[in-house]
């Protein structure tokens, strides 16, 4: 074992504001990105369906169906904003939807994997915010 000198009250103060300075260095870089994050949030787009599966319908479940499906939903005419499809999860109601509609358009977006448009948005959507 070493003998560690005891440190001065000098010593232990300045560790102390060095670490309280990195601390507010952190949160000073930080603030900004969540807030570039909650405008993001209000402006990203989630089209449903992607791009890559255009023209197939939304059955009830989320999953994409042939065109005239029973039971199916047409596609929206226009993708959804992050904001808007954050009201839909925690309980609203998709603008310009029926209750039938938001659900399926809804399951369909909780469904999204990595790769697919929108995706991203959505993932932002999950993240807590502090």
């Amino acid at each position: 074992m070493t003998d560690v000198p005891p440190e001065t009250p000098n010593a232990t103060r300045r560790r102390a504001l060095m670490l309280g300075a990195a601390g507010a260095a952190a949160v000073v870089s930080i603030r900004p990105a969540l807030a570039a994050t909650t405008a993001s949030i209000s402006t990203c787009e989630i089209p449903v369906p992607d791009p890559g599966r255009a023209g197939s319908y939304i059955a009830a479940d989320g999953t994409t169906v042939p065109r005239g499906t029973l039971g199916a939903f047409a596609p929206p005419g226009r993708p959804f904003k992050g904001e808007e499809v954050k009201t839909a999860l925690a309980g609203g109601q998709l603008p310009g939807t029926s209750y039938q509609q938001s659900r399926a358009y809804t399951n369909y977006i909780r469904r999204l994997q990595s790769g697919t448009s929108g995706f991203t948005c959505f993932a932002s959507l999950q993240m807590p915010r502090g």
